[in-house]
């Protein structure tokens, strides 16, 4: 469910009319619902804690939406963050989340990126290599204290609605292999500098179907009761995301209800804290971009293009992806559908979202949001073509806040420097 519904004629973000934001802030923008976000959160929690998994930690995967007032809305409600970087665990920590409920994840931790995370008391670093443990432990005893770990392992599960967003197989980077798990847990049980608390697992993105998260955590309960019955401490399970989002033109998901089920049946019986990194699955729904038709372009032979004034700078999904997009008039007209091409300004052919759609009736001026965009969208959003830095909104109710302001030229422009010979 979503907060984005026709009144009047006219769609609105919660109580606010796309028109006025559009009006006051300008085009494109990213609009996000406060309410959509809060539900998707609860409606997670609350089946997770009604399937008998206790009270689990939700880490909100920073990477999915990382603006702070996004942050802040769920870790008011208890989610805790999984980051990738320093900067994402500052964001979190600006939001007001507390260190104790952060995880950092990544396949390339730094030196200098872990004793950013020990010093601040990170809850969990995921470790994910040989190399990466035995930098952790260097780290950590430079400090005089232990590294809280948990080893991502690789399940070599397939899954993910694209290639790109599988993590899950034996070919991919993420994790350390299954052969080698229980030899590396054993290890960092031993060494002074590591305090390894769990394992974890993540298979992908935009998962529709269970079975393929059930069969990776299945193998994870094994790997469990393995490394207990080796004599070793296992207080944690992170199982990751990955649940998919409805995209309007996909297969319906499982919902967070079959999700929880099948985790508390797969899992039942296991003594264990569990842990949950969704992303894709708060944010997605709960955001829009907005955009307005600079012009129709029809040629001789009757193909339409639709040219907007966002490209793929400011929504990249689709020239990365393939990703699909419903595209909505904020005003529709009656009448017939129109087939478009749908396209931004950016001189690529790849600034094409979308070829063949058919449309309500366009014309120069009209508003459009692109719905499903709350994930991957602005945090992806670059200045390719010098095009300004795509600003974003949140709306609570009837009210709503510029919370990442569009730059101006000049902002661009002044954070390069001219060479000493050039002056």
């Amino acid at each position: 469910m979503n907060h984005f519904e026709l009144e009047g004629g006219e769609l609105h973000c919660e109580g606010v009319a796309l028109s006025a934001i559009a009006e006051a802030v300008g085009t494109p923008v990213y609009v996000y619902s406060s309410a959509t976000l809060e539900r998707h959160y609860t409606v997670l929690r609350d089946a997770l804690v009604d399937a008998g998994l206790g009270q689990p930690l939700i880490a909100y995967a920073v990477k999915a939406n990382s603006n702070v007032a996004v942050l802040r809305t769920l870790g008011k409600l208890g989610a805790g963050a999984d980051t990738v970087s320093i900067g994402e665990i500052k964001r979190a920590l600006a939001a007001g989340i507390p260190a104790r409920r952060i995880v950092f994840s990544g396949v390339g931790k730094t030196e200098a990126e872990l004793a950013f995370a020990l010093d601040v008391g990170v809850g969990e670093i995921n470790v994910e290599s040989e190399p990466e443990m035995h930098l952790a432990s260097k780290v950590a005893q430079a400090r005089g204290t232990r590294a809280t770990i948990a080893i991502r392992v690789n399940p070599d599960v397939s899954a993910g609605g694209h290639a790109k967003i599988s993590t899950g197989k034996s070919e991919n980077k993420f994790g350390v292999s299954f052969s080698e798990a229980e030899r590396l847990y054993a290890q960092a049980s031993n060494n002074a500098g590591l305090k390894p608390v769990g394992v974890t697992c993540h298979i992908g993105s935009q998962i529709t179907d269970l079975a393929p998260l059930e069969e990776a955590f299945v193998k994870m309960r094994g790997l469990v009761q393995r490394l207990r019955t080796e004599g070793l401490s296992v207080e944690r399970l992170d199982l990751g995301g990955g649940l998919g989002v409805p995209y309007f033109n996909m297969p319906t998901p499982a919902t967070p209800a079959d999700y929880a089920a099948m985790i508390a049946r797969t899992m039942k019986g296991l003594d264990v804290e569990f842990a949950f990194e969704p992303g894709r699955m708060i944010a997605a729904n709960a955001g829009i971009l907005l955009s307005r038709v600079q012009h129709i372009h029809e040629r001789p032979e009757g193909r339409k293009f639709a040219v907007l004034d966002a490209a793929m700078n400011d929504l990249i999904r689709p020239a990365m992806y393939d990703a699909y997009h419903d595209i909505r008039p904020v005003k529709p007209r009656p009448g017939p559908l129109v087939t478009y091409d749908v396209v931004g300004p950016i001189c690529e052919t790849g600034d094409t979202f979308t070829r063949d759609r058919d449309l309500p009736r366009l014309e120069a001026g009209d508003l459009v949001a692109f719905m499903s965009a709350g994930a991957y969208g602005a945090v992806m959003s670059s200045e390719y073509n010098s095009r300004l830095l795509v600003p974003e909104v949140l709306v609570k109710g009837d009210e709503y806040a510029v919370v990442r302001p569009r730059p101006t030229y000049e902002d661009m422009l002044d954070r390069e420097r001219t060479p000493p010979w050039q002056l």
